[in-house]
């Protein structure tokens, strides 16, 4: 994959004089560089501006042919399914099973969004609001949004946001996480091809100052982000005085599934083993904590310990369940929750 450049005002633009750069490697296979992506802070200005720009004749066009060009990127995702997953695939180690699962999940959103959100932004008519009055609601978009994604799934979390958004008048600058650029290049190239206005939809590359550059800009009016507790906080500690911002902060929790003594054994188990494990546990709603009925636990336990030895680890071209971690960092994070487990004199099922 060759760096194309942040996309801008509906074209791509390379970095010259860089800040900074990152590398692109596959946790999968550590000698597999993707690419080098060089980033500029002041592009998330260009960007901002260029959205800024745009917005008003987006947010004027009629929803038809705005719904329109969305299907046209529908199209696009289609016809580059085997493409995105393997990108998926590639920057994230996940098995390409499930990254063609999240792969077809783009053009679903699309048809979700335009079938079904129509009506929540319809004008409305409201008989009789007043005595011998009408009240009519408008809904009217909000201006630039900036969408922050994450690594886990690259392409469909921002792609959830994104569309909506769009569909509703808004303009978009998407910042892809710095494990998966290769995914964020790929999707702003089927904004290129489906031909959006130019600065509609914005891709700037970038480490956690672009981030807050993007966040904290005073031309940006929302904030869709998925990630991490800590990052969301400081999002919204950075944004405490800028009153005209929305923000939709998805983060991490701790989730939990509770299995009551009647339950159906098979259907536990495997619920209790998908929710911990699919994406290697790296998932805001992957089960964290297990709650058993004391009637059953012995057997669950057994059980739930035999089918997750079958389970299989490897490079995401052999299909296995689950890949690697997304890096060092979280393998690191990983090893020290053992080790507090061990000090706390818990028992380890998985050994």
């Amino acid at each position: 994959m060759s760096y194309k450049g942040d996309f801008i005002n509906g074209r791509f633009v390379k970095v010259e004089k860089h800040d900074g750069e990152f590398k692109d490697i596959s946790p999968a296979d550590l000698s597999d560089l993707v690419m080098t992506v060089p980033f500029r802070h002041d592009h998330v200005d260009e960007a901002v501006v260029s959205a800024k720009k745009a917005y008003r004749k987006w947010a004027h066009t009629p929803i038809e042919n705005r719904k329109e060009y969305l299907l046209r990127l529908k199209e696009l995702f289609m016809s580059h399914e085997a493409e995105i997953a393997k990108a998926i695939a590639r920057d994230t180690g996940k098995p390409l099973w499930d990254s063609t699962t999240e792969a077809k999940a783009l053009a679903s959103k699309i048809d979700i969004t335009v079938n079904f959100s129509s009506k929540l932004i319809q004008e409305e008519v409201i008989p009789q609001a007043l005595p011998q009055v009408d009240g009519v609601i408008r809904h009217k978009s909000r201006g630039v949004m900036a969408v922050v994604g994450p690594f886990n799934f690259p392409a469909h979390l921002p792609n959830g946001h994104i569309i909506p958004a769009l569909y509703a008048g808004n303009t978009v600058v998407f910042k892809p996480s710095e494990q998966t650029p290769y995914v964020g290049q790929l999707y702003a190239e089927l904004f290129e091809k489906a031909q959006f206005p130019d600065g509609v939809f914005n891709m700037v590359q970038g480490d956690g100052e672009s981030g807050r550059r993007l966040i904290s800009h005073e031309n940006v009016d929302g904030i869709l982000f998925t990630g991490s507790y800590e990052v969301g906080l400081k999002i919204k500690q950075e944004t405490m005085t800028h009153y005209w911002k929305i923000l939709a902060l998805e983060m991490g929790g701790k989730n939990s599934t509770v299995v009551w003594d009647d339950a159906d054994m098979d259907k536990a188990i495997y619920e209790t083993l998908t929710g911990a494990y699919l994406s290697s546990g790296q998932r805001c709603s992957g089960t964290s904590r297990v709650f058993v009925h004391k009637k059953i636990a012995d057997n669950f336990i057994e059980r739930f310990y035999q089918s997750a030895k079958k389970l299989t680890i490897g490079h995401w071209s052999e299909n296995p369940f689950m890949g690697p971690l997304i890096n060092a960092a979280a393998v690191e994070k990983y090893i020290r929750f053992q080790e507090i487990a061990n000090r706390e004199n818990c028992e380890s099922m998985m050994r």
